[in-house]
């Protein structure tokens, strides 16, 4: 239906909420039978890139550009000859000729970023894993607020993903300002999300991305948990060049 110019999406200097409304499909260089919903790149200012990637039965993604960590909200994938399906997820190192194709068709998150590299760490190897398997802990010992951590604390990984799961009206305790940005998905339920001055109801589809500094604050509502998939970089000094 014609919504007459309506939309939730909001493009502000320091955050950027792309509501599924505005949605832009378009393959990227070397997909196969897919296409990609890119939600955030280097070209609106963040140091990695985040999209959506709609495969069809067969299609292929095409080759990451820089390390790659794919996600799958629906369907299977094949990697390596390894079968992944929704809540599974793989880090895919630089340089790696891993192929990323589906088995049937499929959505899958996909977070791209030029790997900063420690002078005496070497990069992280191919990593597969199970978000079910993860252990859930408590956010700040608030039981209502679950945390699973979705790649290993490691100073070899320079970004980190986690999903983070709200009991309907379980909210962060602070508003948070810090160095980090992110990208987060929004995988199920709803709330309203604090970001700089402003306040936005958000639900399941939604993208948010955050960047360094900005002030955020998210709150659950209604009657299911909230949920959703987030994005930070990691484990690097500020001073070093993240792209």
């Amino acid at each position: 239906m014609h919504q007459l110019g309506h939309t939730r999406s909001v493009h502000r200097t320091h955050h950027f909420l792309h509501t599924p409304d505005t949605f832009v499909r378009a393959p990227l260089p070397g997909m196969q039978d897919a296409t990609a919903i890119i939600h955030i790149s280097r070209a609106r200012g963040a140091a990695f890139t985040q999209y959506t990637a709609e495969l069809e039965q067969g299609g292929r993604l095409g080759p990451a550009v820089g390390q790659r960590f794919v996600y799958v909200l629906e369907g299977e994938l094949e990697i390596y000859g390894d079968s992944f399906s929704a809540g599974d997820y793989a880090y895919i190192p630089p340089g790696s000729d891993a192929v990323v194709a589906a088995t049937c068709a499929a959505r899958v998150v996909v977070i791209e970023k030029p790997y900063c590299q420690l002078s005496d760490i070497q990069p992280p190897d191919f990593l597969a894993g199970q978000e079910s398997r993860v252990e859930a802990k408590p956010l700040m010992g608030d039981d209502g607020l679950q945390v699973r951590t979705l790649l290993p604390d490691s100073p070899a990984f320079d970004f980190a993903v986690n999903t983070m799961t709200y009991q309907p009206g379980a909210a962060l305790s602070m508003v948070e300002i810090h160095v980090m940005e992110h990208g987060l998905l929004m995988l199920s339920g709803g709330g309203i999300y604090r970001l700089g001055d402003d306040w936005y109801p958000v639900t399941a589809g939604d993208f948010i991305w955050m960047a360094p500094y900005c002030p955020q604050w998210f709150g659950a509502l209604g009657k299911t948990p909230a949920k959703y998939l987030i994005y930070k970089d990691w484990n690097r000094h500020p001073q070093v060049d993240r792209r």
